[in-house]
């Protein structure tokens, strides 16, 4: 999948993602579905400071800060980068991303929306010229370059909005 159309990818499930905060009420979003799932609020809390980091990530690619490292990127990774999905089942987000996770309001998901736009305005142009060698740690897939921490954020932002899908069907 090309730069291009990850980047469309991108921007097409965030317009998803505002699309459905515009039809939830402030209490619908903070509501905790049955069985303890995430809120709507909690997954947005998460994809969108997943998101950011993710570009903060390829950033330090691009900008030559980042681990220079020349050794290939795990074999699972590689397959999920390449596949573009995750393996089936429920997956626990790390313990340290995990207590990021905060129920936040429709106005801070609005806020964090527009900031991840602005940012992968910024980002995305650079990503060609980023190092193939420079490299941040991922907390399940290993060091990334600037690519391919572009491609996690596609892959992981699809892999929520079946999330949203499923808190829908629970409320």
């Amino acid at each position: 999948m090309s730069l291009e159309s990850q980047h469309r990818s991108l921007l097409a499930y965030m317009e998803k993602y505002s699309a459905l905060l515009e039809t939830l009420s402030e209490e619908e979003f903070q509501r905790t579905p049955p069985g303890n799932g995430w809120s709507y609020s909690e997954v947005y809390s998460h994809i969108l400071q997943s998101n950011l980091g993710s570009l903060i990530a390829a950033e330090k690619c691009i900008n030559g800060t980042a681990e220079r490292n020349s050794d290939r990127i795990h074999w699972l990774a590689g397959l999920i980068l390449f596949a573009g999905f995750f393996p089936p089942g429920k997956i626990k987000a790390p313990t340290r991303i995990a207590a990021m996770v905060r129920k936040i309001s429709k106005e801070e998901a609005r806020n964090l929306i527009v900031r991840f736009h602005s940012r992968l305005k910024q980002i995305t142009p650079m990503i060609p010229e980023a190092s193939p060698n420079r490299k941040v740690m991922h907390p399940r897939l290993g060091l990334l370059n600037a690519s391919q921490w572009f491609r996690f954020m596609q892959i992981h932002t699809r892999h929520h909005e079946k999330q949203l899908r499923r808190i829908t069907l629970a409320l």
